[in-house]
C-alpha cells in the first residue's frame, strides 16, 4: 500500500483515527504582474479545482500546485501533483513543487528562442510536436533530480517523490509522469455517456518492461513479506528500500540499480468531446476506479468542490476497505477545459 519501506519502518501499520486532516481551509495563491504566472497551492479558479488531505501516517507528504499564465502566456496552465515517500518525503515533494515549474518554464522559453533563431520550416514544425516537449521534460526532470541530490539528500537513503505534471497550451496537453500517480481524462462517447481515458501508465514493478530494466541494472523485484500483493524494488543486497514504483525523483541509492528519473511523456490534442482531466496521487487510485473518479467530478454541484469530493470519497473507502492500514495522503487536481460549462474526442494518445 505504501510507496517506500525503509530499513527501520514496518510496511504494515495500524490505523489511528485522525480527524480534520484537510489542507484546504483557504485559497492560497500568488499573483504576479507583467504577465507573470498566478501560482495556486490550493483552492479553485474558473477552470481549476484542487484539494489535498493528510492521511493518518504523519505529516502530509503530498504537494500540489497550479500555475496559470505559465511562462507568461495566457493560454498556458501548469499542474503538478507530487507524492513524497521516505523519512523526508515531504521535503522532496515541496522542493519539487516550488522549483520544477520554473525549470520547465525556463526550458520552454529557451526552446522557443532557439526555434525563432532557426527560420527553417522543420524547426517551426518541431516547436509544436511531441518530440520537442519530450526533450524539455527530460532536461527539466534531470536538472531537478540533480538539485535534489545536492540540496535535499546527499546520502541517498532519505526518500524521494513521484511526480505527475501537465502543461495545457491551447488545445494541447503534455504530461510528464514519474511513478504511480495518474492522469485520467473524461470524454463523451457517441452515446453521450462519459468515458474515462487513462492518459498515463502507472510506473510500478508490475509493468514488465519496468521490472526488466531494474533487474538488468542489478536491482531486485519482489514483494515484502508483510505486504505480498505489492511488488517493490530493492538494492542488490539487504532489505531496503522496498520502493513500490520504478521511477521517481530522489531515492538515489537505487539510481544505479534501475530506478529512473526520466519521465514518460504523453501528448494529446484536445477535441470538443473532452471535458476535464483529473490528476491525483495513488492514495486516490488505490481505492477508486477511473470511472468512479470522473463520475464524482461530473456530479459535483460546483466545479470548485470536485477535487474535494474525490478526496473525501477516497478517504471514506480507505476506512471501509483497509481498516487495519493507515490511510494514505490523498490529493487531486481537476482541470476543466471549458471555463463556462463542461464540453467534452478521442484524440490520439501519444506515448513517447
Amino acid at each position: 500500500m505504501g510507496s517506500c519501506c525503509s530499513c527501520q519502518v514496518s510496511i504494515v501499520d495500524k490505523v489511528h483515527d485522525v480527524e480534520n486532516n484537510e489542507c484546504n481551509t483557504k485559497n492560497i495563491e500568488s499573483t504576479c504582474e507583467n504577465g507573470e504566472p498566478k501560482i495556486m497551492l490550493r483552492g479553485s479558479s474558473k477552470c481549476i479545482s484542487m484539494y489535498s488531505q493528510k492521511g493518518t501516517k504523519g505529516v502530509n507528504q503530498d504537494a500540489i500546485t497550479v500555475w496559470e499564465n505559465f511562462g507568461g502566456e495566457k493560454d498556458v496552465i501548469f499542474c503538478g501533483v507530487l507524492d513524497g515517500h521516505g523519512p523526508i518525503g515531504h521535503k522532496f515533494s515541496t522542493y519539487i513543487r516550488d522549483n520544477l515549474p520554473s525549470k520547465l518554464s525556463t526550458t520552454m522559453k529557451m526552446s522557443q528562442q532557439n526555434v525563432s533563431i532557426d527560420n527553417g520550416s522543420n524547426a517551426s514544425k518541431k516547436s509544436t510536436n511531441g518530440d520537442s516537449w519530450e526533450e524539455q521534460f527530460f532536461s527539466s526532470f534531470n536538472d531537478m533530480d540533480q538539485d535534489l541530490a545536492k540540496n535535499i539528500d546527499r546520502e541517498g537513503f532519505s526518500g524521494g517523490s513521484t511526480a505527475i505534471t501537465l502543461i495545457k497550451k491551447g488545445d494541447q496537453l503534455i504530461i510528464g509522469n514519474l511513478g504511480d500517480s495518474r492522469a485520467v481524462l473524461c470524454t463523451k462517447a457517441n452515446d453521450n455517456n462519459r468515458v474515462p481515458i487513462q492518459l498515463t501508465v502507472d510506473l510500478v514493478p508490475d509493468v514488465p518492461s519496468e521490472a526488466n530494466r531494474v533487474m538488468k541494472c542489478g536491482g531486485r523485484v519482489f514483494p515484502a513479506q508483510e505486504d505480498p500483493e505489492v511488488n517493490r524494488i530493492w538494492l542488490p543486497e539487504g532489505d531496503c528500500p522496498g520502493l513500490a514504483m520504478t521511477r521517481a525523483f530522489g531515492d538515489f541509492c537505487l539510481k544505479k540499480y534501475g530506478l529512473s528519473s526520466v519521465p514518460e511523456v504523453f501528448y494529446r490534442k484536445l477535441l470538443k468531446e473532452d471535458e476535464f482531466v483529473v490528476m491525483a496521487t495513488d492514495g486516490i487510485w488505490n481505492v477508486l476506479s477511473n470511472n468512479e473518479v470522473i463520475t464524482l467530478v461530473a456530479l459535483a454541484p460546483k466545479r470548485s468542490l470536485a477535487a474535494k469530493l474525490i478526496v473525501r470519497r477516497a478517504v471514506q473507502v480507505w476506512k471501509q476497505k483497509f481498516p487495519s492500514y493507515h490511510i494514505d495522503d490523498c490529493s487531486a487536481i481537476c482541470l476543466f477545459f471549458d471555463e463556462d460549462q463542461s464540453v467534452s474526442v478521442r484524440g490520439k494518445k501519444r506515448h513517447c
